[in-house]
């Protein structure tokens, strides 16, 4: 009897969160200076590129961009076309 794991999606192409980033002009260490969380470049070019994150991972993005824009504009919907488990 052979065992199949379905093989989990890592890769979901890249998130909305680049476009965002590109269009306010903020870089990946506008980001890793203005958490309040830790989040490294890695994080966020892994977040940027579609790696699949854990939730809690997409909330410190969200939490950062929000704190580098002043607001709290951002939620993991438009950041993010998947949810993380």
């Amino acid at each position: 009897m052979e065992i199949q794991n379905s093989p989990k999606q890592f890769e979901f192409g890249i998130q909305p969160l680049d476009q965002i980033m590109n269009d306010l002009g903020i870089k990946n260490h506008d980001l890793v200076a203005a958490s309040a969380l830790q989040i490294t470049h890695k994080i966020v070019g892994k977040a940027r590129k579609g790696r699949r994150l854990g939730r809690k991972v997409q909330l410190k993005i969200v939490d950062a961009l929000n704190r580098v824009q002043g607001t709290t504009e951002f939620s993991l919907n438009d950041l993010f076309n998947y949810d993380g488990k």
